[in-house]
């Protein structure tokens, strides 16, 4: 397996990936699954600032991670938010935790982000354990937030502290890796 930047080319895979997480779980509060041109689209805007990984294998994507803007508001920027996905036949073999070891790595040499966030819908043990092991700790739990599949879900929010994080201070960068 190896892990790299996202390639608007892997836009399909992706796609695929997350199809059925959207069409068959709560994991992902998206009621439609977007198509490849849609995953296209967002991996050219998030890699503008941020890292968006994929796990291949044999050539094929079988995972992706990736960071976003945490909120709008300018004193949020060393703020972000997280997610991490990965091919449902691989699940369990540390594609994810692969991932996230990376994109983390990436994020705390950059020096520019201070705390990462997660979502987890829940339930979802695998998701809550993937993310206590990556240093994550709760904050809190926003009830009946979403609604799918005619019921409501609670979503639990977790934070992770990037060491080095906020180095350059309040500096507004084009490229994460530049500051």
């Amino acid at each position: 397996m190896i892990i790299r930047d996202a390639l608007p080319a892997d836009a399909a895979a992706i796609a695929e990936i997350y199809r059925p997480i959207v069409e068959r779980t709560t994991i992902s509060f998206e009621l439609d699954a977007p198509d490849a041109a849609e995953i296209r689209s967002r991996i050219r805007r998030v890699t503008r600032i941020y890292p968006w990984l994929v796990a291949a294998d044999s050539g094929a994507v079988i995972g992706y991670a990736y960071a976003t803007q945490h909120r709008e508001r300018a004193a949020y920027a060393s703020s972000l938010d997280v997610s991490v996905y990965v091919d449902g036949a691989v699940r369990g073999r540390g594609v994810g935790s692969s991932l996230y070891a990376t994109l983390f790595r990436l994020l705390e040499q950059a020096g520019t982000f201070h705390r990462a966030f997660a979502g987890i819908a829940l339930p979802n043990d695998a998701s809550v354990a993937l993310h206590t092991k990556h240093g994550f700790e709760p904050v809190g739990t926003y009830r009946e937030v979403g609604r799918k599949f005619g019921r409501w879900i609670d979503v639990a929010w977790w934070q992770r502290e990037l060491r080095n994080g906020g180095a350059c201070g309040e500096a507004r960068t084009s490229r994460m890796l530049r500051c």
